[in-house]
């Protein structure tokens, strides 16, 4: 204690260890005698860049538990350096329980309201990474479809310590198309501003057993191998609070983990979603498509950006992590404790005749706008795949994939292989 009291005097000493503790946990806490009450971050947020904006400049922060148990904010005010536009996100959480850092820890029983506005594209949704990250700059296709949303939500969750969530919003948001991405009637081919939806969704989720190791950034689930189930069905409302238009999108999706003894074990996901009503492009199911170079076992990794829309979809991942069953059997390789990975990922789509706006009978129809140039139909007999093999828990941290993308290979743009990485921690 005494030799670590020392170090800490040291002046080099002191600013070493403020940044590796920056780094590892991406927040800055302020205050040195008492716990943090607020703190600075996330640091890789900082610097960023998109198609719109160029160079994007951010400071965020959040308040702690040891400012308010129960009462939280978090936030952040960005720059565009290339539009001059600046852009703010706010979010206010009242959480039932006591907290004893942060207010997504399990269990979660928080009222959350948030208001924002930005800019993004349509396959942000899908990335694991906070989207102003730094590392998001460098992407394996240019993303230039991107639109301005201003949204209002309002949030309800709560989960039980068994392994049970309801959650229920209530989100009034309006998009205007930017970059090149346009809204475009199919009437009488005029550019559509912006659209405003308005819509209501209720969500459950049932992972028995499930438990999480809670951390400054995220929560981590600790037993992997519980199965999970969720159901959601969102409604949009029109003519309240200036919503457009009236749909019903439902979805769902089974989570299963299944160990194999010395095979290592097996990730399974199933995942399918219905639009029952007729809407414009931008309210129809985008596949989970995936710009970044980290691979992740929900997303295409070869897919591009609005390369297909639908109205039905079913998707499925089977991951298989081999634990060094083939690997361990090489002299000098298996001291490094390298493990196989081998994924196979697929999604079957179609787009009703009701929703496509490249049919003659909806070439009048008010309701509908052009397809963007870049996006395509899914044949309803053929769905798309890709194949992985990796090599994962390199330094007991980093992995490095290789991507095959099997079929829609006649489409302009597309590319048939691809090398991707993933940095996790395995114990």
């Amino acid at each position: 204690d005494a030799f670590i009291h020392r170090m800490e005097q040291s002046k080099n000493y002191k600013w070493i260890l403020f940044g590796i503790k920056a780094f590892l946990e991406n927040y800055v806490e302020t205050g040195s005698k008492e716990k943090s009450k607020f703190d600075f971050g996330p640091i890789n947020t900082l610097v960023s860049s998109n198609f719109v904006d160029g160079m994007r400049y951010r400071i965020s922060g959040r308040t702690t538990a040891n400012l308010n148990q129960h009462l939280f904010w978090t936030g952040y005010y960005a720059y565009g350096s290339k539009t001059k536009n600046h852009y703010y996100g706010s979010e206010i959480t009242y959480a039932l329980n006591k907290k004893r850092n942060v207010p997504f820890e399990f269990p979660q029983r928080n009222i959350t309201f948030e208001s924002a506005r930005d800019v993004m594209s349509p396959s942000d949704k899908f990335l694991i990474h906070n989207k102003d990250n730094v590392f998001m700059a460098f992407r394996v296709q240019k993303v230039e479809q991107m639109y301005f949303y201003n949204r209002q939500r309002l949030a309800f969750n709560y989960e039980t310590d068994w392994g049970f969530r309801f959650n229920t919003e209530l989100k009034a948001e309006s998009n205007q198309p930017t970059g090149d991405l346009y809204f475009r009637r199919l009437t009488d081919g005029q550019l559509v501003e912006k659209i405003r939806t308005t819509e209501f969704t209720v969500g459950l989720k049932f992972c028995p057993g499930q438990t999480y190791i809670n951390t400054k950034q995220q929560r981590w689930p600790v037993n992997l191998d519980a199965p999970e189930f969720s159901l959601s069905h969102t409604m949009g409302l029109k003519h309240f609070l200036g919503g457009q238009y009236q749909m019903h999108l439902t979805t769902a999706g089974i989570y299963k983990r299944f160990w194999l003894g010395s095979w290592g074990y097996l990730d399974n996901h199933l995942n399918a979603g219905a639009q029952w009503s007729k809407v414009p492009f931008p309210l129809l199911i985008m596949p989970p498509a995936n710009v970044s170079y980290f691979e992740h076992e929900n997303t295409f990794s070869m897919m591009r950006n609005m390369e297909f829309l639908n109205d039905r979809y079913v998707f499925w991942a089977v991951c298989w992590d081999l634990s060094g069953k083939l690997l361990n059997r090489i002299p000098l390789i298996k001291h490094l404790k390298w493990r196989e990975y081998i994924a196979f990922k697929g999604m079957w789509g179609t787009l009703t005749d009701k929703n496509n706006p490249t049919l003659q009978r909806n070439q009048g129809d008010p309701l509908l706008f052009a397809l963007p140039a870049e996006t395509h139909l899914m044949d309803r007999h053929t769905p798309y795949m890709e194949l992985v093999a990796g090599v994962h828990n390199i330094f007991k941290f980093f992995g490095v994939d290789y991507v095959h993308r099997l079929n829609y290979h006649s489409l302009p743009h597309t590319k048939r292989h691809g090398v991707r990485f993933s940095v996790m921690m395995s114990f």
